[in-house]
């Protein structure tokens, strides 16, 4: 477990959902990984870069809602520029994306 934190903390991450519109191969990073641009609705739409090749094709992450950290400072990743963190549970080698079980929610809404 990693070190316990006060609620303050916690409420300082601001999580939102999102539906990605666009996926890109990312040949230069790393670890393979995509490039994302993500709607969040009155947010705007944000770029992040996410190392989910494993389990998701590109054609696949199309249209998919997912949750991210929207409020980091953005983050240079080789030649891109990273503006939020897509949240995901690592499995083995994988990332497994984290979803609403419910698929109407508004992009931009907040995660509580």
């Amino acid at each position: 477990m990693s070190k316990i934190i006060e609620f303050e903390d916690f409420s300082k991450v601001d999580i939102r959902v999102g539906t990605i519109i666009e996926v890109n191969d990312f040949p230069k990073a790393r670890k393979p990984a995509y490039q994302l641009r993500i709607d969040f609705g009155e947010l705007g739409i944000k770029k992040s870069s996410a190392q989910i090749t494993t389990l998701y094709t590109k054609e696949e992450l199309v249209g998919k809602k997912i949750n991210a950290v929207v409020n980091f400072k953005p983050m240079q990743i080789a030649n891109f520029i990273s503006e939020c963190l897509v949240l995901g549970i690592q499995n083995g080698n994988d990332v497994v994306l984290l979803k609403s079980s419910v698929d109407t929610i508004k992009n931009g809404e907040q995660v509580s």
